[in-house]
């Protein structure tokens, strides 16, 4: 069996994930959708870029990785239906998400969460981690590494929550709960939060596109992650830092539940506490069976039945 995985050249998450699963499985590696026995729309929004003949040809699986319903409107429900002449078969990474899609389509859906890679995302030591990126031993680093803006309009991509993350900061700085916070910030788009940090006076950090030899130097200074999203399919942070045992707190979205202490699930900006050593540990053995080579036997089956 031959499968094809599209990416969407975008240089972040969904590029790295093709990457990956055609490393780890190079028996079932090609590089063209005519050779495929089936096309993995890992990047179900470029789908329209493989030519309808050669998806009409195939089995087609398509990842639907989350569903914003603010935003799931008739014009994305017209879009959704008409792509589902093309499918076989849906994944999606979690629960919400195909209690969301089920209803739009009567195609099968496989719920497979994403996998983390050991060999990328591993526990390293903070103390030199923070040395090279020039951050103080003595800060308490909260870290936030993925988009917040829509586009170029600098307003707030609610789903992901910027705003409630920013409120949370705000919590953190007038009542003094942390002493000596600085925020670091990762990925592109952040205007958003970078505009409310400087308001209320919050330092920060902001280190744009880096290389993932950075960005796992990154989550090894953090003395907290904060995921404060409102829709997720991961995320992937909640994958890479219980893996690299980084203290970190979610809203309850995507995974969170499947991976995370109790503990470590709460509703930002209202609760707030950082998770201990134990909740740490436990969220690092919850993850271990993410690992791609534990969990890509999964993926393996969905595209067998298909």
């Amino acid at each position: 069996m031959k499968i094809f995985v599209l990416a969407p050249r975008e240089d972040w998450i969904c590029d790295r994930q093709a990457q990956e699963w055609n490393t780890a499985n190079p028996s079932t590696y090609t590089d063209s959708p005519l050779n495929a026995d089936v096309i993995w729309l890992l990047a179900g929004w470029c789908w329209n870029q493989i030519p309808s003949q050669i998806l009409s040809s195939k089995k087609v699986v398509l990842t639907v990785h989350h569903v914003v319903p603010e935003k799931f409107g008739p014009e994305k429900i017209s879009e959704f239906k008409y792509r589902d002449n093309f499918i076989d078969a849906y994944h999606v990474p979690n629960k919400t998400t195909h209690d969301h899609i089920k209803n739009y389509t009567k195609k099968p859906i496989f719920i497979i969460p994403f996998w983390f890679d050991s060999s990328v995302w591993n526990q390293i030591d903070k103390k030199s981690s923070r040395k090279e990126l020039e951050i103080r031993e003595d800060e308490f680093i909260i870290g936030s590494f993925q988009r917040d803006t829509e586009g170029n309009s600098g307003l707030p991509k609610l789903e992901k929550g910027p705003d409630l993350f920013c409120d949370l900061m705000q919590k953190i700085k007038n009542e003094a709960i942390i002493q000596k916070p600085r925020v670091l910030l990762g990925g592109w788009r952040r205007s958003y939060v970078i505009e409310r940090l400087n308001r209320i006076g919050m330092n920060y950090t902001y280190l744009e596109l880096v290389p993932i030899s950075v960005i796992k130097k990154m989550y090894a200074s953090c003395d907290l992650y904060v995921v404060s999203s409102r829709y997720e399919g991961g995320p992937q942070a909640i994958l890479e830092a219980s893996a690299m045992k980084v203290p970190i707190i979610s809203r309850d979205v995507g995974i969170a539940k499947s991976i995370l202490s109790p503990n470590c699930i709460m509703d930002i900006p209202v609760e707030f506490s950082i998770p201990t050593l134990e909740d740490v540990e436990k969220n690092y053995e919850s993850v271990l069976k993410h690992e791609i080579h534990n969990l890509k036997s999964k993926f393996i089956e969905m595209f067998e039945a298909v």
